[in-house]
């Protein structure tokens, strides 16, 4: 017994005395890393919504088939593009350097849900069939179906109650439904997800986005698509195009094409700025949380810091304690953090199809926060140890 005694002993004096204080009310402990906790879930689902909202705004984007992508110059974000004159893209073929430039549609309509007949909005695109414009498996294999008119494809993964007009098409039958007042056939399936932009998605071809949306000029264009010769440097042919196009368009790499979208989002809509300050608030509560923590015991051990001076430890070693406590607490509340954000991303991505993961560079964002964050609150609270005196014990 005596043998056994002698090691716990040594053991409890290799423990860090910032973990034996925070240890001694496990009640305050508790509500400290539950608090922490509440902080590191805001801040993770509010960088989680940010990401989707980038993400899922810029999912069409990165299937695109093309090397520069031409635009009008007033053109805000995908949704509104506004058009340029087609001949843009027959002047574009003259330049060295560019295999194809293919015309793209974009326009959010009206449509009717083909199960429960409401009308909702929906984002159309057509493009020319014999020119592939998306790196979509699902898409490229039903390129004839969406020749034949008024025939469209249906992205399964759209947010909204769609499962049986899914399971019909997946068993090779069509579904008809109603796109602006037009009878329009859903012949295919493809994958892409919902964004902040649009619940769903439609693809079909050009001639049947002309169809649907008479209103539309067929000598103008959303968007177009160059693709380049093989060897050919994006860079050195985008000058050139920049130089020779009137001033109508903007030629942009695919690169800078999601950055268009991205900056969008990020800086000419509140939805961003929303985000960003969610971030900044739960950043915030959980200083003022681990302060009021880190503050009270301070108070309550007042006496033992004193005590501490006055055996001859500098205030170097008693802040030194107290920034241990802070770590201690930043762990103890973060790991319970990321567990339940885990759980609620899952529960978002169910909910409404947007790309809502946990990432190594998320948690890893927000880890270094809390570190941040409770040594701020740590800092603050050590105020109070320079009026320790050894006169406070008697």
């Amino acid at each position: 017994m005596i043998g056994l005694i002698k090691p716990l002993q040594q053991l409890r004096d290799r423990t860090p005395l910032g973990w034996l204080q925070l240890s001694h009310d496990r009640g305050r402990m508790l509500v400290a890393a539950a608090g922490i906790a509440f902080a590191d879930v805001l801040m993770f689902m509010q960088l989680g919504f940010q990401n989707a909202l980038y993400s899922s705004n810029t999912l069409l984007h990165n299937t695109l088939q093309a090397d520069l992508v031409l635009i009008h110059p007033q053109a805000r974000n995908l949704t509104n593009l506004s058009s340029f004159p087609r001949r843009r893209l027959y002047q574009a073929m003259n330049v060295p350097g560019v295999k194809s430039a293919e015309p793209l549609y974009i326009k959010i309509g009206n449509w009717k849900n083909p199960e429960t007949r409401r009308e909702t909005s929906i984002m159309v695109v057509g493009f020319n069939p014999d020119r592939p414009a998306f790196a979509l498996p699902e898409v490229n294999q039903n390129l004839s179906a969406i020749k034949l008119p008024d025939t469209v494809l249906f992205d399964r993964a759209s947010r909204g109650d769609y499962q049986g007009s899914i399971a019909k098409i997946e068993q090779g039958k069509a579904v008809k439904t109603e796109l602006d007042r037009r009878t329009i056939t859903l012949s295919g399936l493809f994958t892409i997800g919902a964004s902040f932009a649009a619940d769903s998605i439609l693809m079909t071809s050009d001639q049947n986005y002309l169809r649907f949306f008479p209103r539309q000029d067929a000598a103008s264009v959303n968007a177009g698509l160059i693709q380049l010769q093989p060897g050919a440097d994006p860079v050195q042919v985008q000058q050139v195009l920049k130089a020779y196009l009137p001033q109508d368009v903007k030629v942009l790499t695919k690169e800078e094409f999601i950055e268009f979208e991205t900056n969008y989002w990020a800086t000419n809509t509140a939805i961003g700025f929303v985000f960003s300050l969610g971030v900044a608030m739960g950043f915030v509560v959980g200083v003022i949380i681990v302060y009021q923590v880190l503050s009270t015991d301070v108070s309550d051990h007042m006496a033992e810091y004193a005590t501490f001076k006055a055996m001859g430890y500098s205030n170097l070693y008693l802040l030194g304690i107290v920034f241990e406590e802070a770590l201690i607490l930043s762990i103890c509340g973060f790991l319970p953090g990321v567990g339940v954000s885990v759980g609620l991303y899952a529960l978002t991505r169910q909910a409404t199809n947007l790309p809502l993961y946990m990432t190594l560079m998320r948690a890893t964002t927000v880890l270094i926060l809390t570190l941040i964050m409770c040594i701020i609150s740590g800092t603050i609270a050590t105020r109070k140890l320079q009026a320790a005196d050894p006169a406070d014990i008697f």
